[in-house]
């Protein structure tokens, strides 16, 4: 069968390539619930996903291999990170067998007649999907949503919603080996945020005026008759971005149309109390989980999109309290012997740098441990290696892991760990590099003193160190 973009009605049983990505997983579960029969494949499964999906009673199979494809599903849902290498590729294409990407096949089992709100940006886009779907749900709206982290209020990453409101994390990504344009592209957009626009992925873009090609492309698709696109209009590379938007304009950030202030942190109970304003005038002062400057304007976009959709002060004050935060994203995993280790997903260089302003608004001047695994596609290569070093400066002990697997990073464009230590040395930093998991875990696990912060940076599994810090505090600290 030819790439399918629409799949067919008659569709029963679907087979996921890629199913451990975080979208892909919280689509296997939208369709579980929608009653279809679903298997997946990927490799190196860990959690949350893995026991997501173990709860959910979808079998993974691992590894891509063409076996994967016997018992012949109605459909197949390749995810980007499949290559058309892959023997399981290679066997779909050399079948039968219906298939389509990712985006095609969630924007037409589940956007075709719902308002879809989609938050885009560089930074800043799991955390602002998920608390615009939690004042979605406060304002009894009853959304659907596909987000790029769990959100604890809801315990998953995406549901199909009992209303006609998606709120969706659009990703610039690629969205298939078939199809190299950007995912959100195909989400049918009524309502956009934009967050931020800088260069990042840089195993797909070149520079910054490519990743600006495909937000372009983003904005000029919002419909001119009906859809708003919320932009920061103080982030450069967004507002240049939005002139090319048909549609109406809200902009957000300091002196926009919709503004906010801090009003002041709690560091014992580790929430934040702001002021939300439209054209100056109070919306209303809320209290939140979410600290920091660059929540307090996600949070400010968020409000604008569901007020857009009719949600009330009341409703947006009582979902505001209510949220519970989201799983990677300054989350607590435990305080063995006073010491609070906090997990997060931090890795572009903006995004290092204002987590860690945020931590040290929520826990004050407490003395702060940063441990980084460089992971992602751009951290491992040196596109961002001086930017590291300014980024870090917030933090008192900075501990480094050997970056992931550089193997097919050209030598002369591998991030540099040992280079990142000696810079932060030369600005004061106690930095340290350490090999592997085991390691970084017994050497902070025996330095780190009550009342220190431990924050754990990366999109990955890093080899179970969260599990293993805290197990080596609580035995340390033990009574």
């Amino acid at each position: 069968m030819p790439h399918t973009p629409t799949p067919s009605s008659d569709v029963r049983s679907v087979h996921v390539m890629g199913i451990a990505g975080t979208a892909m997983g919280a689509l296997a579960g939208m369709l579980k619930d929608a009653g279809y029969t679903v298997t997946g494949s990927d490799k190196g499964v860990y959690p949350p996903m893995s026991d997501y999906l173990a709860e959910l009673g979808i079998p993974v199979m691992e590894g891509f291999e063409a076996s994967n494809l016997d018992h012949k599903p109605d459909l197949v849902i390749v995810g980007n990170v499949v290559r058309a290498i892959y023997d399981e590729a290679a066997a779909l294409l050399d079948s039968e067998l219906s298939y389509c990407s990712f985006p095609e096949a969630f924007a037409s089992l589940f956007l075709r007649d719902a308002h879809s709100v989609v938050v885009a940006g560089t930074h800043g886009k799991t955390t602002t999907t998920s608390i615009t779907a939690w004042l979605l749900e406060a304002a009894g709206l009853k959304p659907g949503f596909l987000i790029g982290g769990v959100a604890k209020n809801f315990d998953r990453t995406a549901r199909a919603g009992a209303g006609k409101v998606f709120a969706v994390e659009g990703d610039e990504y690629d969205t298939a080996f078939f199809d190299k344009g950007p995912k959100f592209l195909h989400y049918r957009t009524k309502t956009a945020i934009l967050t931020s626009v800088e260069f990042d992925h840089a195993d797909i873009y070149s520079d910054l005026d490519h990743v600006k090609q495909s937000f372009r492309r983003f904005v000029r698709s919002v419909p001119a008759e009906d859809g708003v696109l919320i932009v920061r209009a103080d982030d450069a590379g967004a507002a240049d971005v939005a002139t090319e938007s048909p549609c109406e304009v809200w902009t957000y950030g300091p002196g926009q149309m919709w503004d906010g202030r801090i009003e002041g942190v709690d560091t014992n109970r580790g929430v934040m109390r702001f002021t939300v304003t439209r054209h100056g005038n109070p919306i209303g002062t809320f209290e939140s989980a979410l600290v920091g400057e660059h929540n307090l304007y996600n949070q400010v976009a968020a409000t604008a999109a569901a007020t857009r959709l009719g949600a009330t002060p009341e409703q947006l004050d009582k979902g505001f309290r209510t949220f519970a935060g989201i799983r990677r994203r300054q989350e607590v995993l435990g305080e063995p012997g006073r010491v609070t280790v906090v997990d997060d997903f931090a890795h572009h260089p903006t995004a290092v740098s204002s987590t860690i302003r945020a931590l040290r608004d929520r826990f004050g001047q407490r003395r702060l441990w940063v441990i980084w695994e460089p992971r992602s596609a751009t951290s491992r290569r040196n596109t961002f290696q001086a930017a590291y070093a300014e980024a870090f400066g917030g933090a008192d002990h900075v501990v480094v892991a050997q970056p992931y697997d550089q193997s097919r990073i050209p030598e002369s464009e591998r991030f540099d760990a040992q280079l990142l230590v000696r810079e932060l040395a030369d600005r004061g930093i106690d930095a340290t590099l350490l090999p592997d998991a085991d390691t970084i875990a017994a050497t902070v696990g025996a330095r780190a003193r009550p009342h220190d912060v431990v924050a754990v940076f990366s999109n990955g599994g890093f080899g179970g160190l969260h599990g293993k810090l805290l197990a080596l505090l609580a035995e340390r600290f033990a009574d």
